[in-house]
């Protein structure tokens, strides 16, 4: 692999302005994943779609949308010494996420933001998913020019784009009078402080110094986005595991992953050489990472290891296990690779609630591993010292990070690298480093020798259980058929706030007694065999018996129970979602809190949804890319009245619905729903239809969006 496309589109890809037959342009693009946003730290503006609107541009569709609210955030002052990037984003994403900056641009300004390398601008652009804006932008200044100097990036086109930036009011300046915002936020860098983000979710930022109390409060508290509900009398739970010569006790807090992993800082070779140099003080000490410790380092691109191996820092990360596993999304998507069988069967014998600690953006339950309960977002060189602890329960600010040979305790502060030494491990990048990786980057033999042949439609493989014809397209009629409302529709699932796109369609491996392991094992396939649900996305079977899997999912219509369970319509009885959504023909909904849909741009999250015969989602709130998908696939997305939910309304998740949605229905307008109870009451309510403009009242009217394109390619022939 090259790397990951977000750290390629910053480092070679993007031009940020370009000349097309004597015209200069601005670039812009769309991205089929969240964290395209990463680009507009080097001032070009995009952001990520759903892989069904980006077919659609593919096939010719323009992209709609409202036109969005722009949020300014003032920066000022600048990070104290040992604050890293990492920690400052941790920041902005609580920040913003509290503010609330769902489906509109933030743009950064002031003096803070003059002092940011173009790299800790990236950290922060690649995060607006997790603060929940459309995108962060930074605009065009003398840092993005440094930066693409940098990364070797020709000088005649870097004349061009500030000549062009200056020509079109899109260059910044300090002294430059200050926009006019939807609304302005102030931080100033100089508050910022070491943290982590966690257990759960990225927006829950926790200082350093407060973790060991944080996590041990954690253990206790109710079940939930910031507790994992153990018993008092649980908290003693341990295991004595015996692996590679080691035997030791696991227990809670042990830390069993810790990866130096994602884009959003592996592109930044500030926190990389301070992950090396950390690693090399502490080899320095005598300092070892503790046997239960899965370590992995994944660069978002080959450049990494140009500078780790020009200082010499590759050698002290494979010392401790932090060892090149590859170039791309790993650990931080859930490609995190099985935990040692002995480690696996400790955590399960003992319930324990152990951690990970990775370099990632996100962490969302069941993400990272589906046995690691407890993941925390850190910067690299926080994630080596923690594989050094090997426990979340120490305060790295007065605890030893570890023991040296000698017996001494070892604290964090004496193995941080200092400001001189990381500055003279930063002068090791030049841009023919840059130049030399990217050099060939458009040729790959490997992929170039896969036989194929040219064919006006593709030749599917009845027998394939990676790649099969999908079913939605089947019966596909030259006009749509008029829009009729969603009558006796059941409730499949009844969900809480910040159901992520990771709940309802995971990425991971999946288990053979689950519905999607059932179908590959009646083929034949073993369960070695079974790879993940992300190499799978190509067979729809496998996807929407995936569908609601996830192994943290609560369902609150079967309740006492945590993974894709739901209850059979027909018989009462709790079984998979995938099963108790073929026990019922008719159409089903699901109910939701706030925040539905947060997270990964994946499409299957929408495809999955519509497969199960759900024809409507009713939540608090939903995330930009989610609800456009849904309305993608003709799902219906509602949303209830402010300071309405399914609780408030007192909906059991018992009823039949009835969404009175007709041909004549109209963007953004209310509707009256009635649920109907069993014991024949009944509850009415209003709630917003989210098609948010005309067209997307065409697309729903369709099917989908694909269907729209299709219907309007068909038209034309």
């Amino acid at each position: 692999s090259r790397g990951i496309v977000h750290q390629v589109n910053l480092e070679y890809l993007a031009s940020v302005a370009r000349q097309e037959n004597g015209i200069w342009l601005a670039d812009t693009l769309v991205g089929t994943d969240s964290h395209t946003t990463m680009v507009n730290g080097l001032g070009v503006l995009g952001w990520g779609v759903g892989g069904i609107e980006a077919e659609a541009v593919m096939l010719g569709q323009p992209i709609y949308m409202l036109a969005p609210d722009v949020v300014g955030m003032r920066l000022t002052g600048s990070l104290k010494q040992g604050v890293t990037a990492t920690d400052m984003t941790l920041r902005i994403v609580e920040l913003l996420r509290e503010h609330g900056v769902v489906g509109k641009f933030v743009e950064f300004f002031g003096p803070g933001m003059v002092e940011l390398t173009l790299a800790d601008r990236a950290t922060i652009a690649n995060m607006a998913p997790e603060y929940g804006a459309t995108c962060g932008f930074f605009p065009v200044d003398e840092r993005t020019l440094e930066y693409l100097r940098l990364s070797g990036r020709e000088e005649s086109s870097i004349q061009g784009v500030e000549a062009y930036s200056r020509a079109q009011g899109l260059w910044y300046s300090p002294g430059d009078k200050e926009k006019s915002y939807t609304a302005t936020l102030e931080l100033n860098l100089s508050s910022v402080e070491p943290a982590l983000a966690g257990p759960k979710r990225p927006q829950d930022r926790v200082d350093l110094s407060n973790m060991k109390q944080h996590f041990v409060e954690s253990l206790t508290k109710d079940l939930g986005h910031h507790g994992h509900g153990l018993a008092s009398d649980q908290l003693s739970n341990g295991a004595l595991v015996t692996k590679d010569g080691h035997t030791f006790d696991l227990n809670h807090g042990d830390v069993v992953i810790a990866a130096i992993t994602s884009c959003t800082n592996t592109s930044n070779p500030g926190v990389m050489l301070a992950a090396g140099l950390l690693a090399r003080n502490a080899r320095a000490h005598g300092l070892e990472v503790k046997p239960w410790v899965k370590t992995s380092l994944a660069p978002g691109s080959r450049v990494v290891t140009e500078y780790y191996e020009a200082t010499g820092l590759q050698d002290d990360l494979n010392a401790l296990g932090f060892n090149v596993v590859g170039y791309g999304c790993t650990t931080c998507i859930g490609n995190s690779g099985p935990l040692p069988e002995e480690i696996d069967a400790a955590i399960d014998e003992a319930g324990l609630i152990v951690g990970s600690v990775i370099s990632g953006n996100r962490n969302f339950e069941g993400r990272v591993h589906g046995k690691v309960k407890a993941s925390y977002l850190a910067s690299p060189p926080l994630v080596v010292a923690y594989a050094l602890a090997g426990n979340l329960e120490v305060d790295l600010a007065t605890e030893p990070v570890g023991f040296s040979t000698d017996g001494k305790p070892v604290m964090l502060a004496d193995i941080w690298p200092g400001e001189e030494q990381l500055r003279e491990a930063m002068n090791v990048i030049t841009p023919e480093m840059f130049r030399q990786r990217y050099a060939d980057a458009m040729n790959e033999p490997r992929w170039d020798s896969i036989p194929s042949e040219p064919s006006p439609l593709y030749p599917w493989e009845a027998e394939s259980t990676y790649i099969r014809l999908p079913t939605f397209f089947s019966g596909l009629s030259p006009q749509p058929q008029p829009i009729t409302s969603i009558e006796n529709a059941r409730v499949l699932l009844k969900l809480g706030d910040s159901i992520t796109t990771d709940h309802i369609s995971p990425a991971g491996s999946f288990p053979a007694d689950g519905p999607a392991g059932k179908w590959l094992i009646e083929r034949g396939i073993q369960k070695g065999d079974f790879n993940s649900f992300g190499s799978r996305r190509g067979n729809h079977e496998i996807m929407m018996r995936g569908t609601f899997a996830n192994v943290r999912i609560r369902n609150q219509m079967a309740p006492g129970t945590e993974g894709g369970f739901a209850l059979d319509f027909s018989t009462g009885e709790v079984t998979s979602v995938y099963d108790a959504a073929q026990s019922y023909s008719g159409p089903k909904v699901v109910l939701a809190g706030s925040q539905y849909g947060t997270g990964s741009s994946r499409d299957w999250a929408a495809k999955g949804t519509y497969l199960l015969g759900i024809e409507a989602v009713i939540a608090t709130s939903f995330e930009r890319i989610h609800r456009s998908n849904l309305v993608g696939m003709g799902v219906l997305p509602m949303t209830f009245l402010d300071g309405e939910s399914h609780e408030s309304l007192g909906l059991d998740g018992t009823e039949s619905f009835t969404i009175p949605i007709g041909d004549d229905v109209q963007p953004l307008q209310n509707l009256t729903v009635t649920a109907n109870h069993p014991s024949g009451s009944q509850i009415t309510f209003e709630a917003q239809v989210r098609l948010d403009t005309p067209v997307e009242v065409e697309y729903y009217r369709n099917g989908g969006i694909l269907h729209t394109v299709l219907r309007d390619l068909a038209k034309q022939e």
